[in-house]
């Protein structure tokens, strides 16, 4: 697990703007057309069963039953025209429905 600059940027600022947190939650849930969709939220603390990466100074937090489906993955932070988000790269990935939403690998 890894991340861009510009993701490990954007992760550091809202983390100080928020006033807590130890980093990202990264994992996977079973939905959408193609069965799996990439999940990421804010993590205040570290579970027992967190596998934890770190990189540019962010931990990146991940369940042990999500790793197999996201490990190699590298998260990236994009604007493109008005539009800003997190975007998951995974070597893994097979297939991508057509909304975008969810993946198989």
């Amino acid at each position: 697990m890894s991340l861009t600059d510009a993701a490990a940027r954007h992760i550091n600022r809202y983390l100080g703007r928020r006033g807590k947190g130890v980093g990202v939650r990264l994992g996977v849930k079973t939905t959408g057309c193609s069965g799996l969709a990439y999940k990421i939220e804010f993590a205040d603390e570290i579970a027992p069963e967190d596998i934890v990466f770190e990189h540019s100074g962010v931990k990146i937090l991940v369940d042990p039953k999500s790793l197999p489906y996201i490990d190699g993955t590298e998260l990236d932070f994009a604007r493109e025209g008005l539009n800003e988000g997190f975007k998951f790269n995974n070597p893994k990935e097979r297939d991508r429905c057509g909304c975008g939403e969810s993946f198989r690998v």
